[in-house]
């Protein structure tokens, strides 16, 4: 597998896993965990904000952003659809960028000032990571409201949305 097609599947996953998030969210009851649904919507909107600084600076273009977060938080149906907007601008840019451009650095500066440079792979394998680290604090916060949340790995990913690969096995390895 290609660096190109793991950056692909791992931004159908991420897409999928941000799905199944702002999926369960909308299932909880905003009266009785008014804090913890907005933190939960900071963080989902802190990671929408660092995913379209970085789609900026993948395209060559100005975000517009001085920090990494919104000061006004947005309703949860309208981060929904924006978190879904970002998530397909990824997944289109994957399908138009070559394996050679992936590896070019880009130089850019953070929202504080700091100046960095940052290949086009690490970028977009940031932008992964970061969101899967978010999402987990998300988990954090609803496990401890008692909510059971998403199971969000890449592997349940990868068997929900190709469940053949469980038929492939021949001897279960490492039980």
């Amino acid at each position: 597998m290609s660096a190109l097609d793991l950056l692909r599947s791992l931004f159908v996953y991420q897409a999928w896993a941000n799905g199944e998030l702002l999926e369960k969210l909308a299932c909880l009851d905003q009266q009785m965990h008014a804090d913890d649904h907005h933190a939960a919507i900071r963080l989902i909107n802190h990671n929408l904000v660092v995913s379209k600084i970085f789609a900026a600076h993948l395209s060559g273009t100005r975000h517009g952003y001085t920090s990494d977060n919104t000061e006004d938080t947005p309703k949860r149906d309208e981060l929904s659809a924006d978190v879904t907007a970002t998530d397909h601008w990824y997944l289109d840019y994957l399908e138009t960028v070559s394996p050679e451009i992936l590896s070019q650095p880009v130089p850019f500066v953070f929202t504080d000032g700091d100046k960095a440079m940052m290949s086009r792979q690490e970028m977009l394998t940031h932008v992964v990571t970061h969101g899967g680290y978010h999402r987990g604090e998300i988990g954090r916060i609803l496990a401890q409201i008692g909510v059971t949340p998403p199971w969000d790995t890449f592997a349940v990913h990868l068997h929900q949305t190709e469940p053949l690969r469980r038929l492939q096995v021949r001897e279960p390895l490492g039980v």
